[in-house]
């Protein structure tokens, strides 16, 4: 990335460098409902938005990421790949990185190129990037086709391993999608198989990094990151929103509309039901690697109305005087 291309994350989202991080939450889910391709359809612009506000809470969001942005700048995740700053303890100083047209360049100088590879295969494919690295943790370039992938679990990784890391929405994982790269002046079509989470890795076999003594090649592994979605979330296999109810809902039970990946579902609500209480809807949430589907699960929020019509006002102010449930009786029995 030029010196020139650099993002400031906090002013796409529109908070200061000190935000908490519920502030940051607050910020990311506004303009994500705004600027959402559901939204705003057939609106390049508003996608283009959208991709930008999402890949700056991916960064802010996380403490890690944060930490290593706000010291590094551009170069935030480069420096946390194991070189030159990685675990070693190298200060870099005021080191200006300006002079090179990209991290590569830099890592170039220093290390020379491996066996020939040529480090500069960026990604065409319309909003994607990837990174990619040596199993030791030096950035370098690896060229080859993509073939003969599947899913493989983190494991040992030889010396002439390489990885790299695509970013997909939450519908190209869903679904499955083929994706384009340019790396040097060969261009390929990776088929990305449908169910890939967050930290799946994908094998390419004979792809990696050439050893410059034996000429033979080691692997290339594509590990997969989600951009963050306005509604839905992974946790571990299932898949995971908010929805808010109102008290009444939650008192008397009621149906309510669900977005899933297949599109809207009746769900009911039993009376009763508390807030951050999780409804499960089985075999909804994201494709399994073993085949058939995980659950979804719906979080329930309970969301008392802000601005209250008279005759609204007059029935609470009735149930307030003739409630008998206390829930917090309890807390009478309390002490240190």
């Amino acid at each position: 990335m030029a010196a020139t291309d650099f993002k400031d994350y906090y002013a796409i989202l529109g908070v200061s460098k000190t935000a908490t991080q519920d502030e940051i939450k607050q910020a990311f889910r506004k303009l994500a409902r705004k600027y959402h391709p559901d939204v705003n359809p057939n609106n390049k612009q508003a996608e283009a938005r959208f991709k930008e506000v999402s890949e700056a809470y991916e960064v802010v969001s996380d403490v890690d990421k944060r930490k290593k942005y706000d010291q590094f700048g551009q170069y935030w995740k480069q420096a946390g790949e194991g070189f030159p700053s990685g675990g070693v303890g190298v200060d870099m100083g005021g080191f200006d990185f300006s002079q090179y047209g990209n991290f590569d360049e830099f890592i170039n100088e220093l290390l020379g190129r491996f066996g020939g590879a040529t480090p500069r295969g960026g990604r065409q494919s319309t909003s994607q990037s990837y990174s990619y690295r040596t199993s030791t943790g030096a950035p370098s370039g690896f060229g080859g086709g993509f073939n003969d992938f599947g899913f493989q679990d983190a494991g040992a990784v030889t010396s002439q391993d390489s990885e790299a890391i695509i970013t997909l929405t939450f519908a190209e994982a869903f679904n499955g999608v083929q994706k384009r790269f340019s790396l040097g002046n060969e261009t390929i079509d990776v088929r990305i198989p449908s169910g890939a989470k967050p930290g799946t890795r994908l094998r390419v076999r004979g792809k990696g990094q050439i050893n410059p003594m034996t000429q033979q090649r080691g692997d290339l592994y594509l590990k997969v990151e989600l951009q963050p979605h306005s509604f839905f979330q992974m946790e571990g296999d299932n898949l995971v929103c908010e929805v808010a109810i109102t008290p009444d809902e939650a008192t008397l039970g009621a149906s309510i509309d669900v977005p899933t990946p297949d599109g809207s579902v009746n769900v009911k609500l039993p009376a009763g039901v508390r807030s951050g209480q999780s409804l499960r809807l089985r075999g909804k949430g994201w494709p399994l690697a073993k085949g058939g589907r995980g659950d979804q699960l719906v979080k329930v929020a309970i969301a008392p109305p802000k601005d209250l019509s008279q005759q609204e006002r007059e029935y609470y102010e009735k149930i307030r005087a003739i409630r008998t449930y206390n829930p917090r009786s309890h807390l009478q029995q309390v002490k240190l």
